[in-house]
């Protein structure tokens, strides 16, 4: 997406020799001066209250930027070498510090002082937090690592970091053992409710809630530092996965504007499929907590219909203007490189492993990748990909990639998953446990086909397509009050729908706009588009698929 950081460039002025150059702006997020005998030097305010991993936020209790907010790029000279100077504030934030993986050449001990580039493109490259933070060391493979904790949290740091040695040493392993860097950095945003990483050469920034981070004494995984780990998973293994391993259209970036290729199924969609496999194989969950993952994963992609309009290739292409714009109508009009690359992946992996016999995987891909392709930064071509992948596991997959990357068709998983002894079913969604040994045999539920936020109202955020909602003239935005003359919440209309019906009419009530309308609703059937997974008896290929592999 294009997020124009110049718009946040404030009072843009021009000097060389201490007299004022003109400076004119010609375009949203290019100035040019006339030419200087000496030094030109720009001077320019940056407004920074962003308070997310992509651009830059500054407040009394910290600030963070990437470089792409506050480093100007200076035509032609991409390639030269930079030195930035971060200095230090006044009292009373005199005792912040620094962290960033850029390299420091006259730093002092809290971090302040000259840092290097050897170009603009690393320079925009390594995040920068300053404030009062907490910093924790450890080590993985050999290369220190540091987590950056900022904001205000309680929490079990040593766990932290014992987990996230788990996961690191795993994909350096993965990967053939030798790390990219000379060390790494996990820089953490803790808020009150916050979730997004954004990988780096050599760091990561993430935001997380408190909620999401552990308890000191608790030696549970929850759900949602489950998510956390799955978080630093995907971001560490894009260290290999598109940050050196990356589409022949990313070398060089062209900043300026778009560059449009149809491989994000494979750079992201890989990484997520990676980033949950890494939290089993290394032993911090079991088998069938990692199929909850999964199933996870399968409901994001089958609950929507744009699964059906839209491929992965063209997904991943149109990625500027529909994945990162997306709109109410998203989940009728596009599908997910991420979610259903992830699917793309496993159906990928599992197909190589079958045909195969084991004997190849899509882990031995992926470091042939690396080894050819990340290694010696050589970007991959448009077609190279899947003709590398065929060449590697030495199968014949051009109808899988026509299938599965350029149609709109389901995924034959179900064959896949048992040839592992592992059984999909789809469910209705009040019906699902998953990987859970008890079974429920509800009558088929009622659904109106849309989302809904709130607590007291329901506003609809999402309407489905061909559902109840749809067809009775329901749109996103609407406030629904009351069914058929009950007021409702989003949990009273779920508790009012089990005593309905299927084709039972009943009136629906609500807001659009200001101007109160009524929907003549005739109820449906849900959909059973909730996956359950079921591991199935013993079975080596499952154990061969999941278990611990080091390389």
């Amino acid at each position: 997406m294009i997020r124009d950081f110049a718009k946040n460039l404030v009072e843009v002025h021009a000097y060389s020799n201490d007299q004022a150059v003109p400076i004119e702006k010609v375009d949203k997020s290019t100035w040019m001066c006339r030419p200087v005998s000496g030094v030109l030097r720009l001077e320019y305010d940056v407004y920074a209250w962003d308070l997310s991993v992509r651009s830059a936020h500054l407040d009394t209790t910290h600030g963070f930027f990437n470089g792409t907010s506050v480093f100007v790029c200076v035509n032609g000279q991409e390639k030269e070498a930079c030195s930035v100077e971060i200095c230090a504030p006044a009292a009373p934030l005199d005792d912040w510090q620094v962290a960033t993986a850029m390299r420091g050449t006259e730093t002092n001990a809290q971090g302040f002082g000259h840092y290097v580039a050897d170009n603009y493109d690393e320079l925009i490259d390594h995040p920068v937090e300053m404030g009062r933070f907490t910093r924790h060391v450890f080590e993985a493979g050999g290369v220190p690592h540091e987590l950056i904790l900022t904001g205000q949290f309680s929490t079990d740091v040593a766990r932290i970091c014992a987990d996230l040695k788990v996961i690191c040493e795993h994909h350096l392993r993965f990967f053939g053992g030798e790390a990219p860097f000379d060390r790494y950095l996990f820089l953490v945003m803790v808020v009150g409710e916050g979730y997004g990483g954004l990988e780096h050469r050599s760091s990561t920034s993430l935001i997380t809630s408190r909620e999401s981070l552990p308890i000191e004494g608790d030696i549970a995984i929850s759900e949602t530092y489950l998510d956390f780990l799955g978080l630093c998973s995907h971001e560490y293994f894009h260290n290999w996965n598109v940050k050196r391993i990356k589409p022949a259209v990313f070398v060089p970036y062209q900043l300026e504007k778009e560059s449009h290729t149809r491989l994000l199924w494979a750079f992201e969609g890989i990484t997520s499929y990676y980033d949950d496999l890494a939290l089993v194989r290394s032993g911090l969950i079991d088998h069938e907590r990692y199929l909850g993952l999964l199933a996870k994963t399968l409901s994001r992609v089958y609950q929507g219909t744009g699964r059906h309009k839209q491929s992965v290739s063209d997904s991943s292409f149109d990625a500027w203007t529909k994945f990162y714009k997306q709109d109410e109508n998203a989940p009728n009009a596009i599908v997910s490189y991420y979610t259903k690359g992830a699917l793309i992946a496993l159906a990928l992996d599992l197909t190589i492993r079958f045909k195969t016999e084991g004997r190849c995987a899509l882990d031995d891909v992926m470091l042939a990748l690396w080894e050819e392709f990340g290694i010696h930064q050589q970007g991959v071509g448009e077609k190279v990909l899947e003709e590398k992948i065929a060449e590697y596991s030495g199968l014949n997959l051009s109808a899988f990639f026509d299938t599965a990357l350029r149609g709109t068709e389901d995924i034959a998983l179900v064959p896949l998953l048992k040839h592992v002894g592992v059984e999909l079913t789809w469910g209705y969604a009040p019906e699902a446990l998953p990987n859970s040994r008890e079974e429920r045999h509800l009558s088929a539920p009622l659904a109106l086909g849309l989302k809904m936020s709130g607590s007291d109202s329901v506003k609809v955020t999402h309407v489905f397509d061909g559902g109840a909602a749809q067809k009775a003239g329901i749109s996103a935005g609407d406030e629904l009050l009351a069914f058929n003359g009950l007021r409702v919440t989003p949990r009273k209309l779920d508790q009012l729908l089990k005593r309905c019906q299927q084709g039972q009419s009943v009136a629906v009530t609500g807001f659009r706009r200001d101007e109160l309308m009524t929907f003549t609703v005739v109820l449906q059937q849900a959909e059973k588009n909730t996956p359950l997974l079921k591991i199935t008896g013993q079975s080596p290929e499952r154990d061969a698929w999941l278990s611990r592999k080091d390389t």
